[in-house]
C-alpha cells in the first residue's frame, strides 16, 4: 500500500510541471574530440570510454583558476571546461560564511538536476548554525548558466552522447575548483553533499580529490545510462535516444561518467567517512540500481555508512522525509567535520 501511494506521488510530482522537450539524438563527437576524422562513432566512443577511465585523473583535472571573484556572498570564476554556450562558461556559487569566521570546516553543496535558484540555501544556513561555512554551487546549464534556447537544463543529461560526457565532466571540474577555492580561504576540512545528479558529480570529485574529507551522497545509482533508460524523470532523454543506441552500448559510452567505473579507484584510496542515502520507492533512481551500487561498495570493501528511506525521489522533499533526510546529512557531516 505504501509503495503504491509513493509511486503515485512520484508520478504526480514528476509531471506537475512537465515542460520536458524531446531533443533529437546526436552522437556529439565534437564534444570529445576536435578530429573525429570520419571515424565510426561507435568505435570512437568505445575507445574514448576505455581511455578516459584509465586516465580519469586527467579527464577530471581542475586547471589553475586565476579569476575567482567574491562580490558579497556571490562567488564566480571561469569554468575549466569551455563549452559552446558562453553563459555556461562562468561558474556561480553562493557563499555562506560562518559568522564567527572560524575556518575549521566548510561544506560544498551540489544541487539536483533542474534545481531552482535559492534551493539548498536553508541547508547551508543550517551548516552555519552548526559552526560551518557552506558554498552552494550552480551546476552547468542551470540558472544564470542556462542558454536562452532552454527552459530546463537539458544539456546536462541529453540524447547527445558527447555533450552529456562533456557536461558531467565540466560539473566535476567546477566542483574541484570550488574545493580549491575553499582551501585557499584557509578551511582545514572540506565536506561535500550532493543530491541526485549532484550526488553522482560529488562521487566523481570524491574519488579523485583527497582534499574532500567527507561526503554524503543523497540518492545513489551506479550507471547514468540505466537511470536514463529506466528513470521516470529522464523518459524524454530515452525517447530522444530512440533505437539509435541500445542500453549496453550507452552504458559503455557513458561509463566515464558512471560511479561504478571508479569503485576500484575509491577502494585503493585512504578511507574517508562517506554516507550513501537512497529511497525505497524511487522511480527516478530505481531502487534496484541503488542496491547494486551499495553491493559494489561492499564488494570492493569500501567502508561506508548508508541510510534507506521509505519514500521516493521527489517525495524525499516532502514532510516528514525531508526532515529525516536532512538529519542524516547534517548529523553525519557534523560528526566528521568537528
Amino acid at each position: 500500500m505504501l509503495k503504491r501511494y509513493m509511486h503515485k506521488r512520484e508520478r504526480y510530482h514528476a509531471f506537475l510541471e512537465d515542460n520536458r522537450v524531446v531533443h533529437p539524438f546526436e552522437w556529439g563527437t565534437e564534444y570529445i574530440t576536435d578530429d573525429a576524422g570520419g571515424r565510426d562513432s561507435r568505435e570512437l566512443f568505445s575507445e574514448f570510454s576505455k581511455y578516459t577511465i584509465e586516465h580519469s585523473e586527467d579527464f577530471f583535472c581542475s586547471p589553475e583558476i586565476s579569476d575567482f571573484r567574491l562580490d558579497g556572498d556571490d562567488l564566480t570564476w571561469t569554468s575549466g571546461i569551455r563549452t559552446l554556450s558562453p553563459e555556461n562558461n562562468t561558474v556561480y556559487a553562493k557563499y555562506f560564511p560562518n559568522q564567527s569566521h572560524d575556518k575549521k570546516a566548510a561544506v560544498l553543496v551540489l544541487p539536483h538536476w533542474n534545481a531552482k535558484a535559492g534551493t539548498y540555501f536553508d541547508l547551508c544556513k543550517i551548516f552555519n548554525r552548526l559552526g560551518f561555512s557552506a558554498l552552494r554551487m550552480t551546476l552547468p546549464y542551470h540558472e544564470q548558466r542556462m542558454p536562452p534556447e532552454l527552459e530546463r537544463a537539458d544539456y546536462l543529461v541529453a540524447p547527445n552522447v558527447g555533450r552529456t560526457l562533456q557536461s558531467l565532466r565540466q560539473s566535476v571540474v567546477d566542483t574541484r575548483s570550488a574545493v580549491r577555492w575553499l582551501k585557499s580561504q584557509g578551511y582545514e576540512k572540506i565536506g561535500l553533499v550532493g543530491t541526485s545528479i549532484g550526488s553522482c558529480v560529488g562521487f566523481f570529485a570524491f574519488a579523485h580529490d583527497m582534499q574532500i574529507d567527507t561526503a554524503v551522497f543523497n540518492h545513489v545509482s551506479g550507471y547514468v545510462a540505466d537511470v536514463v533508460w529506466e528513470g521516470l524523470s529522464t523518459y524524454h532523454v530515452k525517447e530522444g535516444i530512440g533505437d539509435n543506441v541500445g542500453l549496453d552500448e550507452l552504458r559503455e559510452y557513458w561509463l566515464p561518467i558512471s560511479p561504478m567505473a571508479y569503485m576500484d579507484r575509491l577502494s585503493k584510496l585512504p578511507p574517508r567517512p562517506q554516507r550513501y542515502i537512497y529511497t525505497l520507492y524511487d522511480l527516478s533512481f530505481p531502487v534496484d540500481l541503488s542496491r547494486d551500487t551499495m553491493a559494489a561498495l561492499r564488494r570492493h570493501k569500501i567502508k561506508h555508512s548508508k541510510a534507506a528511506i521509505p519514500c521516493g525521489h521527489y517525495t524525499l522533499g516532502e514532510k516528514p522525509w525531508v526532515y529525516y533526510d536532512g538529519y542524516k546529512i547534517v548529523s553525519f557531516l557534523r560528526k566528521h567535520l568537528k
